[in-house]
């Protein structure tokens, strides 16, 4: 029992640092994003840095990678693991008065928003690999902008994007004070602000992607 309660608790921890590593990236996207609203220029220069330094591409990107791979595989074996644990189904469902709807379905908005980052990579990184290393295209520091602008032209993808993101709001309002509690950042006097900040931060960054594919979309 002690050796099972361990390496539950070293499971949650390490889905904990792995979520904190895609928190910190959601952070450094919509934040580089947000440029193309304002400013083109400025927009291509930092997705040419991004797209071309060797420590981000070699060290940070697959690093990144195996994160978002290792936190959804984990959050799917916890999921699995918590449902063996309790294979008898109460017989009254409590549901909300326990839990509220985000911490009972993170597999749910989880799922979606993996299948999300499937489209994601197809639209951005793979053409990224596809320019550099398949067909060896030169450097353009001015294409970054339109590329992007381009890939909202299409109603559908707009969509797709938009509802991605209300469920990835829905996903961090509950994992991102989750990921602290399970590192043991709990207290008192802090708790209240991490829930704060958790609550602000999943409502205020997919709401920043959105309005850039709307405006995108608009500005066609």
């Amino acid at each position: 029992m002690a050796g099972s309660s361990t390496s539950s608790i070293g499971r949650k921890y390490a889905m904990a640092i792995s979520a904190m590593l895609l928190l910190s990236f959601l952070i450094v996207h919509v934040t580089l994003n947000s440029l193309s609203v304002f400013s083109k220029a400025s927009f291509n220069e930092a997705s040419q840095f991004m797209g071309y330094n060797p420590f981000i591409q070699f060290v940070f990107q697959p690093i990144l990678m195996i994160g978002v791979v290792f936190h959804f595989v984990m959050g799917f074996i916890l999921e699995i693991r918590n449902n063996k644990a309790r294979p008898v189904k109460y017989s009254v469902n409590a549901g909300s008065a326990n839990s509220s709807w985000m911490s009972r379905n993170m597999i749910i908005t989880g799922a979606v928003i993996l299948a999300f980052l499937g489209l994601h990579f197809y639209d951005f990184w793979l053409h990224e690999m596809n320019y550099k290393y398949i067909e060896v295209l030169p450097e353009d520091p001015s294409r970054y902008w339109m590329e992007l602008h381009e890939k909202f032209s299409d109603l559908w993808r707009v969509i797709i994007y938009v509802i991605s993101f209300i469920l990835l709001g829905l996903h961090l309002s509950h994992g991102f004070q989750s990921s602290f509690q399970s590192i043991g950042a709990r207290h008192p006097k802090y708790t209240p602000f991490i829930k704060g900040f958790g609550t602000w931060f999943s409502i205020l960054v997919p709401l920043a992607f959105i309005a850039i594919a709307i405006f995108h979309f608009v500005t066609q």
